[in-house]
């Protein structure tokens, strides 16, 4: 699959997923919203009903007390002489005033009877003019404390049965104030923070008072946040299930343009392999080929000749084959090592005097500085060897055409983390590494781009040996590199302690 084509499923797929994140969150908006409406309609409903539940209970007050007053008129009392009288004073539709004294004998019992029947009908006349009576109610109750129109217990109750009704049955607190805030009584646990004063509800208990003796009742839900969350609670699964589509999709994105990557390398490795093989296998076939004639098989010289050529080959072909081979240690967890006490110095000078003809072939130079003073490390001394020249051989193909090759291999003592180890530092002055790719030159198959340079070669598994083989013998590999610089590994290992 092209880049290009993999590009294209990527926005397409993140744009549909923008598109469904975008869509669910603006349902949940408008869900909360909605419930917020929902609830706060509900309360000011509740609010409502139990200011008009306190006004019916005022004027219940004023009426039941009326009619006491007025029974306790019209019950007969028992004069000095023993007779049984009823007085009254009443006045009737017309405006006439009539004052009525009734005396009876203490047993007839039934004109006592039957006059009050007759008040009871009076009473009941005047009651028809309500909306004078409750008018007065309302300009006596107002002088009335406030404890005593609102009790705290019949509010708490009015609240929790009107909300019940409304169907918000979750827990509340509320409190009585008058006109400038002041505090006459509230619940236990009202103490609002400003979260809860922004959603404050408030309702005017009495709203025919006089202004200037108004009460006002407030009532906030400390567990509001928690009942508007229950309610759209339903939509976590669609964000969850949306998540790991997400997740997925990266992920099999990312596989993908890995996939691809490990591609492209594995083809550049075979293109290497197979021009890395093809030339000493030609090699190895023409000498064959000339061993056939008689005449060269007549000429020492030539036979001694083609001798060197083919083991000269051979070897190189050899050293192919090992390189490719080295790969099978990156399915391993642990290489196979045969570990022992090797004085460093005298391993790394005898590793820059072999590679010293191939420096000088170049026209270049290299300089040994051992300054180490405790060299003795506890190495497989194949692999350790392996790893110095991997170094000098990436130094020797990437150097500069323009000056002259200068490598330089430093040893010396540090102090890393409390204990005593052994650095070796392999400085060149080659074309140097870009700072984006020095982050990946220790991946198996990676390849820093030469430019226009065709003459280097390799599988790109090098600095991927070298990187495992120098963590499996307990050390670290550092690199430093400038563009047009040169590059510096350096290599910290424990050393062996006697």
């Amino acid at each position: 699959m092209k880049k290009s084509t993999i590009w294209f499923l990527t926005i397409i797929m993140a744009l549909t997923f923008v598109g469904l994140l975008y869509v669910q969150i603006m349902y949940m908006n408008n869900m909360k919203k909605m419930r917020d409406d929902q609830f706060a309609e509900g309360v000011k409903r509740s609010l409502y009903a139990v200011s008009t539940r306190l006004e019916q209970d005022e004027t219940k007050y004023y009426l039941e007390e009326d009619l006491a007053s007025l029974q306790s008129d019209l019950y007969p009392h028992v004069n000095s002489d023993g007779s049984v009288g009823i007085n009254n004073s009443f006045t009737t539709s017309e405006g006439i005033n009539y004052d009525l004294s009734l005396k009876m004998k203490a047993d007839r019992r039934s004109a006592s009877s039957s006059m009050r029947e007759l008040m009871r009908g009076k009473y009941l006349y005047q009651k028809g003019l309500l909306d004078e009576v409750i008018l007065s109610i309302i300009n006596q109750s107002s002088d009335r404390p406030i404890t005593e129109r609102a009790d705290s217990a019949e509010v708490s109750r009015y609240l929790r049965s009107e909300l019940d009704n409304n169907g918000l049955a979750l827990p509340f607190e509320f409190a009585v104030v008058n006109r400038v805030g002041a505090y006459v009584y509230k619940s236990a646990g009202f103490s609002p923070t400003v979260r809860d004063e922004s959603s404050m509800f408030v309702q005017n208990l009495f709203p025919n008072d006089p202004k200037h003796k108004m009460y006002y009742l407030k009532v906030y839900f400390p567990t509001k946040n928690d009942y508007i969350f229950d309610s759209i609670r339903f939509m976590i699964p669609s964000f969850i299930f949306t998540f790991i589509l997400l997740v997925t999709f990266v992920c099999t994105i990312i596989l993908a343009f890995r996939q691809k990557k490990l591609t492209e390398m594995k083809n550049d490795f075979i293109n290497n392999m197979t021009h890395e093989f093809k030339t000493p296998i030609s090699t190895i076939s023409l000498a064959a080929q000339m061993l056939n004639d008689n005449a060269v098989l007549k000429s020492p010289a030539m036979l001694g000749h083609i001798s060197t050529v083919i083991n000269d080959e051979t070897k190189r072909l050899r050293f192919q084959v090992e390189k490719v081979l080295q790969m099978s240690m990156f399915d391993r967890q642990k290489a196979t090592l045969r570990l022992q006490d090797v004085d460093a110095n005298q391993l790394i000078a005898g590793i820059t005097s072999t590679f010293k003809l191939k420096v000088e072939k170049y026209g270049g130079r290299i300089e040994t500085v051992l300054g180490a003073k405790s060299a003795t490390i506890n190495v497989d001394e194949m692999h350790f060897t392996n790893v110095i020249f991997n170094l000098l051989d990436n130094a020797v193909k990437y150097r500069r055409e323009d000056v002259p090759l200068q490598l330089t291999v430093t040893t010396r003592d540090v102090k890393n983390h409390g204990s005593q180890r052994l650095q070796v530092i392999i400085a060149d002055n080659g074309i140097g590494i870009k700072r984006e790719d020095l982050k990946k030159i220790f991946e198996k198959f990676y390849r820093v781009s030469t430019g226009n340079r065709h003459d280097v070669k390799g599988f790109g598994l090098g600095l991927a040996y070298v990187k495992k083989m120098v963590g499996e013998l307990g050390g670290e590999i550092n690199v430093e590199s400038e563009l047009n610089e040169g590059t510096k590994f350096i290599i910290t290992i424990p050393i062996t302690q006697n």
